[in-house]
């Protein structure tokens, strides 16, 4: 602890009645007053207010204070507002503790009295801590000019163009041979029943078109390196067998080639050929090689394609390539996948052919889809009745237990269309509706009035009526309180939206953390919801949790705007609690090595010691943690300061 002489202000937060309702502010202020080097203490309603700042600011020229603790909220909030306040009074921003006895006292602890000596108790630690507070200063780093998105669906369209039209480079990278996500794949959209191919097709002919979008399809991420601002990518290139220079996307491959296999776009319903463009709209317009289902990799035999190619376009010596990419932030939009329904036994998904999932029906609807637009079962006839299951795994603890927000939507309006398109009487057996967007109450009162059987239950198992040959769907109707059984010709299955299969491995590859449901975490739920833990890698969509196409759309151009302002800064401030060595006492045994998650630790040969790459580090002090020698140490959480800080709370 430095010598010189500590002069603390210490300001309490009443925070409306959400501290000052438990808690006895006056009490604790007075309590703080009389603490060592504390010169002047005052309590306030909103100390995060205009004058509750100026309050502060006012103190540190006047009082001529050294350091700053705020007893208020959890520091996630507001604990940079206060940094800059303290900035603003000329200090630097470091010398300063937040007291978080709000979350931590007020709200958790009932008993007045109690509440009252727990503030006072982090209150008394917080001043112990910040005697010990040293001066550090932010470290700055150039932003390189350039955004990485990964995936394009309609949120990762949205940010790829939302950040190109600001004139910044994109690279935009598709694990599919084409652009538009599942969105591609719906029919119409709710509650307007647009045409979803009709908005969406412009937006992926824009990314096509756009001279600051480098589009890179039917290509992966394959390793991230690097730090904020500046990301070394590798993307490996998956060969298509068609050279994309040279292919106009003119077709005649596809009608000559001999081999067919089932059409992952139309969720197998349909078939495709061997070599396919996956759907009409698709951009580019350049065939992909399926290397599985191909006679000539399979005999080598064949070569239809080849020879038919007016432009000596296909390419089977085609080989994988690896590009590497600098970018200074990057955009995760790689959406979701749709829950198995087979896993639950009971609905009979891929034992009864009549048994289908909402996407399933969305490409039957479609006029390009598979069936040309007629709703037939698998016997080729218009079915007589329809029964659409909504939350199928969704609000279960035994699958998902959170709500997947587009089912009950998404449902009706498949009600509707299959009403329009046929004569079927159509049942929807529901847990409990939302419709929580804008025009979807309405839409729901407007499919109420179609004659469609809305039935408030769970469906119990699906099982076939030999004599008839119907799906015997049973269900809990809860307003009857009694079971029934539906006779029907189809069942509709609305599943769970999920985080995708590879979505461990994404987040490990790019440093970023995954909530309890298994999407991507967010900063922060209200005050961050694009941002994550890693400085410069933003969300969009649904890889951070169940959506629907506005909420994708708002969120894809909200991340670009954060890597707009980013890259438009020019440098980045990343904060100074790093780690480092003292390479005198390392003993080289590479436990931090070993266990950083950030990869920030390295070896040093030579010297046989350990050494933090400083860029890499995010102050997570993990390798402080794990030291046995005591070499490492981190910036702002020392050993003194923590102990200090312990001592206080237990006085």
């Amino acid at each position: 602890m430095n010598s010189y002489m500590r002069r603390i202000g210490v300001y309490v937060c009443h925070c409306g009645t959400n501290i000052a309702g438990t808690v006895d502010v006056d009490e604790v202020t007075e309590f703080a007053s009389k603490l060592d080097d504390v010169v002047v203490a005052k309590n306030y309603e909103f100390m995060c207010s205009d004058p509750g700042k100026e309050m502060i600011e006012e103190d540190i020229e006047e009082e001529e204070l050294t350091n700053v603790v705020v007893a208020a909220c959890s520091p996630t909030l507001h604990e940079d507002t206060f940094m800059e306040v303290v900035q603003s009074g000329g200090l630097n921003r470091f010398l300063f503790q937040q007291a978080n006895i709000r979350e931590h006292c007020s709200w958790v602890t009932d008993d007045e009295e109690e509440a009252t000596e727990k503030a006072k108790r982090l209150v008394n630690a917080a001043v112990s801590r910040v005697k010990r507070h040293e001066p550090l200063e932010v470290r700055e780093v150039d932003v390189v000019p350039r955004t990485l998105v990964v995936g394009g669906g309609i949120a990762g369209i949205e940010a790829a163009l939302d950040v190109a039209d600001s004139g910044k480079e994109v690279h935009l990278v598709e694990k599919s041979p084409s652009i538009g996500g599942h969105m591609a794949q719906l029919d119409k959209t709710f509650p307007t029943l647009d045409c979803s191919a009709c908005i969406l097709t412009p937006k992926m002919s824009d990314v096509g078109g756009d001279p600051y979008i480098n589009l890179m399809t039917y290509s992966e991420v394959e390793s991230v390196e690097g730090y904020p601002g500046n990301y070394e990518v590798k993307v490996k290139r998956k060969p298509r067998y068609v050279d994309e220079n040279k292919c106009t996307g003119c077709g005649i491959c596809q009608e000559k080639c001999p081999a067919t296999a089932p059409s992952e776009f139309d969720e197998e319903i349909g078939e495709r050929k061997a070599i396919y463009i996956p759907f009409p709209q698709a951009v580019p317009q350049i065939p992909v090689i399926d290397k599985e289902n191909c006679i000539y990799f399979e005999r080598e035999k064949c070569k239809a394609c080849e020879l038919n190619c007016p432009r000596d376009a296909v390419n089977f010596e085609q080989e994988e390539e690896i590009e590497e990419l600098d970018v200074g932030n990057i955009i995760i939009a790689t959406g979701y996948e749709l829950m198995d329904p087979s896993v639950i036994k009971r609905y009979g998904y891929g034992k009864y052919d009549d048994v289908y999932t909402a996407l399933e029906i969305e490409r039957m609807i479609d006029a390009t889809g598979p069936t040309d637009g007629e709703i037939i079962t698998s016997k080729g006839e218009e079915p007589e009745t329809v029964v659409i299951v909504h939350c199928v795994g969704s609000r279960d603890e035994n699958y998902n237990e959170y709500c997947s927000r587009v089912c009950c939507m998404y449902s009706m309006k498949l009600a509707h269309l299959i009403k329009d398109e046929t004569d079927a009487d159509v049942f929807e057996l529901y847990l409990d509706l939302r419709a929580f967007g804008k025009g979807y109450e309405e839409f729901y009162n407007r499919v109420r009035e179609e004659d469609i059987i809305f039935v408030q239950g769970k469906a119990g198992a699906i099982n076939v009526e030999k004599e008839k040959e119907k799906l015997l769907v049973d269900c809990e109707d809860s307003l009857l309180q009694k079971r029934i059984e539906i006779p029907a010709d189809m069942v509709v299955l609305a599943p769970a939206i999920e985080p995708r299969r590879d979505v461990e491995e994404t987040a490990d590859k790019f440093n970023i953390s995954r909530s309890e449901d298994g999407f991507f975490m967010e900063r922060h739920p209200k005050l961050a919801p694009v941002n994550t833990v890693s400085d410069g890698i933003f969300l969009a969509g649904a890889c951070q949790g169940p959506k629907d196409i506005p909420d994708s759309v708002a969120q894809g151009g909200f991340a670009a705007e954060e890597a707009i302002a980013m890259i438009d800064a020019e440098e980045l401030e990343l904060e100074p609690y790093i780690s480092e060595v003292d390479e005198e006492t390392c003993a080289g045994c590479k436990i931090c090595i070993a266990l950083c998650p950030f990869d920030a630790a390295e070896f040093i040969d030579e010297e046989g010691v350990a050494r933090i790459e400083e860029t890499l580090c995010k102050g997570c002090g993990t390798c402080v943690a794990a030291c046995p020698s005591g070499a490492a140490h981190q910036q702002g959480f020392s050993d003194d300061q923590i102990t200090a800080e312990i001592v206080g709370v237990l006085k």
